[in-house]
């Protein structure tokens, strides 16, 4: 059983930047493809970033990118969401998440086997 702990969220001004983390326990990080995924006051849960168990891969919402940046850490058991020139539309509550799959079908197909709490991020124009 993986635990994911989210931080670094907060409330922004749109064109700043905020970097999240996941801290991992409880499982063999670097066996899991992480990701973060995003839900918006009401909207559905959908997909922001993904990475490859080593990191060698990554893939992104189109919206996102080249502002957004996930990486990783295996010696750490940490996964980051750097986020740059934020945007009011990034408002979100913002999810770390595991796969035991790869970081494309992440991408794919939303799945996640382990997911955390969630933090908020709030981007005020």
């Amino acid at each position: 059983q993986v635990q994911l702990v989210e931080s670094g969220g907060g409330m922004v001004l749109a064109g700043t930047s905020l970097r999240l983390s996941c801290a991992a326990s409880g499982g063999t990080f670097e066996r899991y493809a992480m990701g973060w995924f995003r839900q918006a006051p009401g909207k559905e849960r959908e997909f922001v970033a993904a990475i490859s168990r080593n990191g060698g891969s990554t893939y992104y919402k189109d919206s996102v990118k080249g502002r957004l940046t996930i990486s990783r850490d295996n010696a750490k058991n940490t996964v980051n969401l750097q986020m740059n020139s934020l945007k009011p539309e990034d408002t979100a509550v913002y999810y770390c998440a595991a796969t035991g799959t790869t970081a494309h079908t992440m991408y794919l197909s939303g799945a996640g086997d382990y997911w955390g709490q969630g933090t908020q991020v709030t981007v005020s124009s």
